[in-house]
């Protein structure tokens, strides 16, 4: 048996995380499996029921998971200053790294052969499909070090231990053995002391794992290439900074942030969530697209539990699905069936249950 808290949140978080529990029962009654649920509140509904946007209550039914699926916080761009919504995004999403120690977050960006007209980067460049994976670390450099501003002087201190670099770096070579066995570590080690101990540390490690291809390149170099030519990357390893700027870059080329899941990996419990947020314009329509709720419910299978053939079962649901030319509206053209939110959850469970 499995303890799966869930934290839907706010906007279209309720409806697309309760598509991403229909697909996990019909995982359960495939394989054999028992999922249990516990909702917590966190963001502004969290909010309206305790006046505060990360309580206690959900931060000790967090520890008591054996993994958190999280839906999205956040309110109306209009209203920031509603006390419900001000700086509930960042209160909640930073409250959660630091409640779980999530150190490692994973951004896989997969741009699916028949969607490949969404993208903003031509055909002809994405080619048959792109298929990559951003490991950052998430809690320390820059974001974490020391901050100052006096007179006309502004302090931002990065600052890595060897400790903190190794974490990611196993992760991501682990993951390379898992897929194409060819790793990338982005830094700017011509000119930052802490990416050279990144490349010190990456040098030691690569024998332990001789089966993955390792090589560097400078961030600024890295941006290009993610756009220019994103087939030749498999997985991605940086640091918090870095991390932040490629994950959001590779974010585009999909089409849609309906279609982008992610992870964070903490010490014992880890947290998967889409990256599009709450969408609060569209919330209670039933036209929310629930495919990166659905995405990260597998990633959930896959590194919470390592149920690989149940995760596959569900990206594959998912692809099955896309094929057939049944589309939520913000991916949806020309002769597609576009579909509800309710509807493109029945279709990825049906297509489990009969694979």
């Amino acid at each position: 048996m499995y303890h799966i808290a869930l934290l839907p949140g706010d906007g279209i978080g309720p409806e697309v995380c309760a598509e991403a529990r229909k697909v996990l029962d019909a995982v359960a009654q495939k394989f054999g499996h028992t999922f249990t649920y516990e909702e917590g509140l966190i963001g502004g509904a969290a909010y309206d029921e305790h006046g505060e946007h990360f309580p206690d209550s959900t931060k000790e039914l967090m520890h008591n998971a054996d993994a958190v699926l999280f839906g999205s916080v956040g309110g109306p761009v209009d209203q920031q200053d509603n006390p419900k919504w001000k700086d509930a995004e960042r209160i909640a999403i930073l409250g959660m790294r630091k409640e779980l120690n999530l150190a490692i977050n994973l951004r896989p960006a997969t741009v699916y052969p028949q969607l490949t007209h969404l993208s903003p980067v031509k055909e002809e460049i994405i080619g048959e499909g792109v298929d990559l994976l951003v490991v950052r670390e998430l809690i320390g450099g820059i974001y974490f070090g020391k901050h100052d501003t006096q007179g006309g002087v502004a302090v931002d201190e990065m600052t890595y231990t060897e400790e903190q670099i190794r974490r990611p770096l196993a992760f991501a070579f682990q993951a390379a053995q898992q897929r194409r066995k060819h790793l990338t570590l982005v830094d700017k080690a011509n000119v930052l002391d802490c990416s050279r101990l990144w490349r010190k540390v990456a040098e030691e490690m690569r024998g332990e794992y001789s089966d993955v291809t390792l090589e560097y390149q400078y961030i600024d170099n890295a941006v290009m290439q993610i756009i220019r030519n994103p087939s030749q990357y498999d997985v991605i390893v940086t640091g918090n900074m870095f991390g932040d700027i490629l994950s959001d870059a590779s974010s585009v080329l999909p089409g849609s942030l309906g279609l982008m899941p992610s992870a964070s990996l903490g010490d014992k419990v880890h947290l998967f969530e889409p990256i599009g947020g709450s969408a609060p314009d569209i919330a209670g329509q039933g036209i929310a697209n629930p495919i990166a709720q659905i995405l990260s419910a597998a990633l959930l299978l896959r590194y919470s539990f390592e149920m690989e053939e149940e995760a596959q079962a569900i990206e594959s649901a998912v692809q099955s699905v896309l094929a057939s030319g049944v589309r939520t509206g913000d991916i949806a053209r020309g002769d597609d069936q576009v579909l509800g939110t309710v509807e493109i959850g029945d279709a990825i469970v049906s297509a489990i249950a009969y694979d």
